[in-house]
C-alpha cells in the first residue's frame, strides 16, 4: 500500500493531458492554392538557363519611376551634347567675332576717298589722294583684289591709309547728279522769235548726232560746240532746255560754279570724269552754263584759289579740243559776258558757232506775250499790243515776269479774269525791280 506509479494517477503524466487539449483545439486548414495554372514547364539547363535573369513583373509605381528617370536620362545627355557642341565651336566663334570686330573698326571709322595708282603685287599698291602725295600701302585681305585696277576709286583708312574697300561706282557722284534723268516740258515752241537761234543750235548740235552722214557726204566735220551769249532773260537757258526736250541724246547740264572745288586738283579732276562719263554715254550733250565763272582771262593770279580756277580752264581746254577726240559728244557753253571769256576758249576748234541772243524786237514780243498769255483768262477790254509797241527794253524774262504778275493782281483781288489795269500795274512794278527799284528823277 502506499505504492503507486510516479506522476499521478493511473500513470499519466502533467504534460499529457495539456497536449490533448491542443489536439482537440486545431481545425482543418484547406491548402493553399497553387501558384500558376496549366502546364508545368520544364527548367532549363546548361548555361543559357543560368544567365537568364528571371521576368519581373513592376507595379505601376515603379513604372512611372522608372518613366522619369528615363526622361532625366534622355535630359543629361541633351545637355552633354550641347556643352560639347559649345566648347568644340566656341575657338571658332570667338575667332570670327575678333575678325568681324576688326573690320568694324576699319569700316566703321571714316574712310578717305583715293585713288589706286599701282599694283606693286597682292597685297601692296601706290594710292593716291587728293589732299597728299602718293603712298605706298598694304591692301587688307577682304578685299576683292580681282575688281583692283589702276586709276580705279578706293577706300583708304583715315590713319595708316591701307586699301579696305573698293567703289563699285567709279563714276563720281558729283557727275553722276549732273545727268539729266527727266527731260523738260519746254519745247521749241514754247520760244517765241529766236527762228535763226534754233536753226544754228539744230545744225551745231542735232543734225551731227542724228544724221552724221550729211557731214561725211560734204566732206566736212561737224561742229565741236557752240556757246550761246547775250543779255541776261532772252532765252539761252530755255533753248538749251528745248534741245533736252528734243533730242534723245544723254544730256549733262553743269553750272560753272561747280567745277571751282576746294582742294587742289579737285576742279580739273572733275571736268575730266565729266568728259568721261559723257563719252561713255555717247551719244552725248554737254551744258555747261556760266561758263564765266571758270572761263575768265588769264592773268597773273596770287592766290591759291585763283590759280586753281586757272588750271580747271585749261583742263576744260584740253577737253574740247586736246590730244584725244571727243566723238559724239557736243558742247553747249553759255554766257551773259563773252568779253570776259579768255580768247583760246572761244577759238575755232572748240567753239565753232558763236550765237548771240539779242533783246526781243517787236515781232519777237507780240510771239512771247501770245505764248505765255495762252492759257491766261483776259477780259475784253486787253490791249497788249500797247506793250508790245513800248519803248522800254523788255526781254523774255521780263515779258513772263509781266504776265504772271498781272495774273497775281487778278488773283488778289479775287477775279477770273485778268483786265487791262493788271497788266499796267504788273509792267509798272517788273520795270521798277529791273531798275534796281529806284524810280527814275528821285535824286535828280
Amino acid at each position: 500500500m502506499g505504492q503507486g506509479t510516479p506522476g499521478g494517477l493511473n500513470g499519466q503524466r502533467p504534460g499529457d493531458r495539456k497536449n490533448d487539449g491542443d489536439k482537440k483545439e486545431k481545425k482543418f486548414e484547406p491548402a493553399a492554392p497553387p501558384a500558376r495554372v496549366g502546364r508545368k514547364q520544364r527548367k532549363q539547363k546548361g548555361p543559357e538557363a543560368a544567365a537568364r535573369v528571371p521576368t519581373v513583373t513592376p507595379l505601376s509605381k515603379c513604372k512611372l519611376r522608372l518613366l522619369k528617370l528615363e526622361r532625366i536620362k534622355d535630359y543629361l545627355l541633351m545637355e552633354e551634347e550641347f556643352v560639347a557642341n559649345q566648347e568644340r565651336l566656341k575657338p571658332q566663334e570667338e575667332k570670327t567675332e575678333e575678325d568681324r570686330s576688326k573690320v568694324d573698326d576699319l569700316r566703321g571709322s571714316p574712310m578717305s576717298v583715293g585713288n589706286l595708282e599701282e599694283l606693286i603685287d597682292e597685297n601692296h599698291a601706290i594710292v593716291s589722294s587728293s589732299v597728299g602725295p602718293e603712298y605706298y600701302v598694304g591692301i587688307l585681305s577682304f578685299v576683292d583684289k580681282d575688281q583692283l585696277e589702276p586709276g580705279c576709286a578706293i577706300l583708304m583708312h583715315n590713319k595708316v591709309l591701307s586699301v579696305v574697300g573698293l567703289l563699285q561706282d567709279d563714276v563720281d557722284p558729283m557727275v553722276s547728279v549732273m545727268k539729266v534723268e527727266k527731260a523738260p516740258l519746254e519745247s521749241y515752241a514754247d520760244i517765241g522769235g529766236l527762228d535763226s537761234q534754233i536753226q544754228e543750235i539744230k545744225e551745231a548740235v542735232e543734225l551731227p548726232l542724228t544724221h552724221p552722214e550729211l557731214y561725211e557726204d560734204i566732206g566736212i566735220k561737224p561742229p565741236k560746240g557752240v556757246i550761246l551769249y547775250g543779255e541776261p532773260g532772252t532765252g539761252k537757258t530755255l533753248l538749251a532746255k528745248a534741245v533736252a526736250n528734243s533730242t534723245s541724246a544723254t544730256f549733262l547740264r553743269v553750272v560753272g560754279s561747280e567745277l571751282i572745288q576746294k582742294y587742289l586738283g579737285d576742279g580739273p579732276k572733275l571736268v575730266r570724269e565729266l568728259f568721261r562719263v559723257a563719252d561713255d554715254l555717247s551719244p552725248s550733250i554737254v551744258f555747261i552754263d556760266e561758263i564765266d565763272a571758270v572761263g575768265t582771262k588769264r592773268y597773273d593770279a596770287h592766290s591759291g584759289g585763283e590759280r586753281e580756277i586757272q588750271r580747271t580752264m585749261l583742263e576744260l581746254l584740253n577737253q574740247l579740243d586736246g590730244f584725244d577726240s571727243r566723238g559724239d559728244v557736243k558742247v553747249i557753253l553759255a554766257t551773259n559776258k563773252i568779253e570776259s571769256l579768255d580768247p583760246a576758249l572761244l577759238r575755232p576748234g572748240r567753239i565753232d558757232r558763236k550765237i548771240e541772243f539779242p533783246l526781243p524786237d517787236i515781232k519777237t514780243r507780240r510771239r512771247i506775250f501770245q505764248i505765255h498769255t495762252s492759257r491766261m483768262t483776259l477780259s475784253d477790254d486787253v490791249n497788249l499790243e500797247e506793250f508790245v509797241m513800248t519803248k522800254d527794253e523788255f526781254s523774255g524774262a521780263d515779258i513772263k515776269a509781266i504776265c504772271t504778275e498781272a495774273g497775281l493782281l487778278a488773283l488778289r483781288e479775287r477775279r477770273m479774269k485778268v483786265i487791262h489795269a493788271d497788266f499796267k500795274k504788273a509792267k509798272d512794278k517788273v520795270m521798277f525791280k529791273k531798275k534796281e527799284g529806284v524810280p527814275e528823277g528821285l535824286y535828280m
